[in-house]
């Protein structure tokens, strides 16, 4: 079965992650309590396809230009950049993560702990001119870790909202995922907008802020709830519904995978609405260490404006979901 949360049913990266009980999927992270998948896991034959994927889409990944993009904060892109903060005490970061859902974060084939999330840990490390520890723990344990101080940060895609507010401190989001549309590319629907919907049916995952989101601002249309994006998905291919509206990385690597079969494409959006799909991801550390939050936040500034944070953004994500 595939992962919902209260906020998006997150990043059923069909064809690009591992198998769960049958279902490919990769998550942003909500706390265990809103997260459910299965348990069998099956990286043979996807990690092979996952890389491939990734070397065909970065030889033709349009130019990724750093302009104003809700992707990450605003305070990023300016031209003023907040002051460097005090270093002196700080010789070492020690960074958790989860390990198995790529490409945020997972083993590859040689078992090196790899990934986006990985690697920019690694920036903010080399930014900072500290040592780095970068280990994978499994999901439950990123929060007690921070407690037990086993480690100084989380960054494993968790998302900033008011659960896990209530058990760590966050960095600004360092990146969000926008909503989107997608139809059957034989569609005459090209214009997605409230009154161009009316009467369609659009399949969307149940009981997540994508469901909520489009009953609230497309109310003409026939929303048609699935357990999951993956259901939603097959929904689209076969005809059975009009549209389907969800997390905009799932679909993108859905789109381009195998099992979509080159049907559809994307009308419409992006769409950002922290209300119903989240503030986005940060890092996460112990509860009352604003100076790390800070000296994070710095880091990851500058990591963005070198330029190094959009080189891992198109290695990693070279399909645009925008």
């Amino acid at each position: 079965m595939t992962a919902c949360s209260d906020n998006a049913c997150s990043r059923t990266l069909a064809d690009a992650a591992y198998s769960r009980g049958g279902t490919l999927c990769v998550r942003i992270h909500t706390p265990p309590t809103s997260f459910v998948c299965g348990a069998n896991r099956s990286r043979s034959r996807v990690l092979p396809f996952f890389a491939a994927l990734l070397a065909l889409f970065a030889a033709i990944a349009p130019a990724f230009a750093q302009t104003k993009s809700e992707i990450v904060p605003d305070t990023w892109q300016g031209d003023v950049l907040r002051p460097k903060p005090d270093l002196h005490n700080l010789e070492k970061l020690r960074f958790v993560t989860d390990s198995d859902y790529p490409p945020f974060h997972y083993f590859d084939e040689e078992g090196v702990l790899t990934g986006f999330n990985v690697d920019l840990a690694r920036a903010i490390c080399e930014t900072l001119g500290v040592d780095c520890d970068v280990r994978p723990v499994d999901w439950d344990d990123l929060f007690s870790s921070l407690d037990k101080d086993e480690t100084d940060a989380a960054i494993a895609s968790i998302r900033i909202d008011a659960q896990s507010l209530n058990k760590a401190d966050f960095t600004e989001r360092y990146y969000a995922t926008p909503a989107r549309f997608v139809a059957r590319k034989d569609s005459d629907l090209k214009d997605v907008r409230p009154e161009t919907v009316e009467g369609k049916k659009i399949g969307v995952a149940r009981g997540t802020g994508h469901e909520a989101y489009l009953k609230r601002f497309f109310p003409a249309a026939e929303a048609v709830p699935f357990d999951s994006a993956d259901d939603t998905q097959m929904a689209l291919k076969d005809g059975k519904v009009d549209l389907v509206f969800g997390d905009g990385i799932g679909l993108t690597f859905w789109l381009n995978g195998v099992t979509s079969n080159g049907c559809c494409e994307f009308r419409g959006g992006p769409y950002f609405d922290a209300k119903y799909f989240g503030e986005g991801v940060g890092i996460a550390v112990k509860k009352g260490n604003r100076q790390l939050v800070e000296i994070l936040n710095y880091a990851l500034e500058q990591v963005h404006a070198s330029g190094r944070y959009e080189g891992l953004f198109l290695r990693y994500f070279p399909m645009s979901f925008f």
